[in-house]
Parts: structure tokens; C-alpha cells; sequence
């Protein structure tokens, strides 16, 4: 019976402490409009390019899918603590390197993406920033989401 009261009780101290940090989930569901598969030339910046895309093509809400090539320049940032709003670091170099992967979203128009690079010895990576260049090309898809869908405020970590 002990073991019973004790449960009960972790259970409700537990179910408390969610309530008290107002834990949410929030889910949309949705398909594809259509895809885009966009390919940038040497040099070009990538966030630049995906903002050209969005504003050329429409695009509010979408999903990066993929994305490979090579830079000669990257630019990004990752968080550097766990405080909230947490601390950043902006990481670039001038080096080639290949592009891993490119995902990410498009929030009401706001492209919100992060890159994975890698040379013989590290793969580095973080949030995508102006400055990131290519090299031989960028090939990235990008699936175009209903504009009905409501996903601008997804990137926050407050409800």
C-alpha cells in the first residue's frame, strides 16, 4: 500500500511540475503543394538564394528538404549555452568544404535554415547565416506547404 500512496504521489508531483513549465505541443498536419528543386551557381550565397526563391516563387510556408554541393565560404550560428534566451556564437571561415545537408523551414516567408559541412577531418554545422558561398553548386529541394497552414511562431521556444 506504501508503494501505492508513493506512486500516486510521484505521479501527481510530476503531472504538477509539467502544469508549473506549461509544457505544449503544438502539431499541424499537412502535404505538399509542390516541390522545388532549386540549383545555385559558384559563388552565390545560399541564404540570399533561398530568400530570392521564396520572394520569386511565392513561398510562405515550406519545408527544406535536402540539400548537397560545396562551399568556399560558410557562415553560421549554434547556441553556446542553456540559458533562454540562450548565448550564440558565429562561427565562419574561408575554406572548401563540402555541404552535407541543408534542412530547415520557410515561416511566413522567413527562411530558417541550418547546414552540415565536412572535409577530410570534422563536420561542423549550425543555424544558416549570410555569407555561406558555393562553390561548384547548391542543390536544394524544398516541399511548398499550404499559405492556410499556420506555422510562423514554430522557431520560438515560447508558447
Amino acid at each position: 500500500m506504501k508503494n501505492v500512496i508513493l506512486l500516486l504521489w510521484l505521479s501527481l508531483s510530476l503531472t504538477i511540475k509539467a502544469q508549473e513549465k506549461g509544457i505544449q505541443i503544438q502539431s499541424v498536419k499537412s502535404g505538399f503543394d509542390r516541390i522545388e528543386i532549386i540549383q545555385m551557381k559558384p559563388d552565390m550565397d545560399m541564404l540570399e538564394g533561398l530568400n530570392m526563391v521564396v520572394s520569386d516563387k511565392g513561398i510562405k510556408n515550406a519545408v527544406i528538404l535536402a540539400g548537397i554541393g560545396s562551399v568556399t565560404d560558410y557562415h553560421y550560428h549554434v547556441v553556446s549555452d542553456k540559458n533562454l534566451p540562450p548565448a550564440q556564437e558565429f562561427p565562419k571561415a574561408s575554406v572548401p568544404m563540402d555541404l552535407v545537408s541543408v534542412q530547415g523551414y520557410i515561416l511566413n516567408s522567413r527562411v530558417h535554415a541550418h547546414i552540415s559541412l565536412s572535409d577530410e577531418n570534422s563536420v561542423v554545422g549550425g543555424h544558416l547565416e549570410k555569407g555561406t558561398k558555393a562553390l561548384t553548386f547548391f542543390i536544394i529541394t524544398i516541399g511548398v506547404l499550404p499559405d492556410s497552414i499556420d506555422i510562423a511562431n514554430f522557431d520560438k521556444y515560447t508558447f
